[in-house]
């Protein structure tokens, strides 16, 4: 009997160690230090190539501006520009537009999870929701709703709600059916299967969905403020094409720092709340529900008592 060859061996596993580097998790301290090293690579990179006087600078003021001149003009931006109250004016279009897109997209894309006639009606709507150059509908929004402030809410319904449906039947389509059959054993109807079982265990997949397409809301509202209505602040889209008009390279740096940072506070917001608000499956604290539990319980005390 022949020994076996060393191609017919077994490769050997690979150790421990290389398993928890292929898509591992590095320490907190770890992710802060590589994430500051990379902004001090970009500054770094930006002041070597905007430094030096007239000629002499590799990148020229009149395309990219240095991070000291760039600093120069904050004040003027918070000041004259009213980069603050820009800010506000564009967090609230995407609230609300965002916000309706949402208080339609989401039962509206749970009923289609749970009939299939209903998901068969609105899938020529998400597809061409989500596969139209966004671009594309400002000038169907200027004639329909104007170029008031409602123009640009409905911009961003329309922008967003094809996202929101999809994702929301993706995430009820992914509940395991066990839990449906397990209903319908216990003698559950079809509606408290979709309040009680189906919505509550997609939820925190909605939520999550939700939390990133925000970010895409924000990114459209610049779209959305291409054009000023009166004498309203035109938010940060205004600003930045007003700056472009005038030839001002600051304003338009600053406020692309700006967005980044707003969008990322109010994602890691929206990540505290998710994990609040569903602590069985991201390791929150669960704050929120036994502060409803204890309204309703409470509620519900002073009901009964006569």
């Amino acid at each position: 009997m022949t020994s076996p060859q060393v191609s017919d061996l077994p490769a050997e596993a690979p150790a421990a160690s290389d398993q928890a580097a292929l898509r591992g998790e590095i320490s907190t301290p770890a992710a802060l230090f590589w994430g500051t090293t990379c902004v001090a690579a970009v500054l770094a990179v930006w002041f070597l190539a905007t430094s030096g006087e007239g000629e002499d600078r590799f990148v020229s003021p009149a395309m990219v501006p240095s991070p000291v001149e760039t600093a120069r003009a904050i004040p003027q931006v918070f000041g004259e520009r009213k980069l603050l109250a820009n800010t506000l004016v564009t967090l609230k279009r995407v609230c609300f537009g965002f916000g309706l897109s949402a208080l339609v997209g989401v039962p509206l894309g749970i009923l289609a999870a749970c009939f299939p006639t209903l998901r068969a009606f609105v899938a020529p709507l998400t597809v061409f929701g989500r596969n139209i150059p966004v671009a594309a509908l400002i000038p169907l929004t200027f004639f329909l709703f104007g170029i008031g402030e409602f123009q640009k809410v409905m911009f961003l319904f329309i922008a967003s709600a094809a996202f929101v449906i999809s994702d929301t039947t993706a995430a009820v389509l992914d509940v395991p059916q066990r839990y449906v059959d397990t209903a319908l054993t216990l003698g559950a109807s079809r509606w408290q299967i979709i309040l009680k079982v189906l919505a509550p265990l997609a939820a925190p997949a909605i939520f999550n969905s939700l939390r990133l397409l925000f970010g895409l809301a924000f990114g459209y509202v610049m779209l959305a403020e291409l054009v000023k209505f009166g004498t309203d602040s035109g938010g940060l889209g205004d600003l930045i094409n007003v700056s472009q008009r005038r030839g001002e390279r600051e304003p338009i740096l600053l406020v692309l720092v700006i967005i980044p940072l707003v969008a990322w506070g109010i994602d890691r917001a929206l990540w505290w709340l998710q994990c609040d608000l569903f602590p069985y499956r991201h390791g929150g604290r669960g704050l929120l529900p036994r502060l409803g539990r204890w309204l309703l319980h409470d509620a519900f005390s002073r009901k009964e008592q006569p």
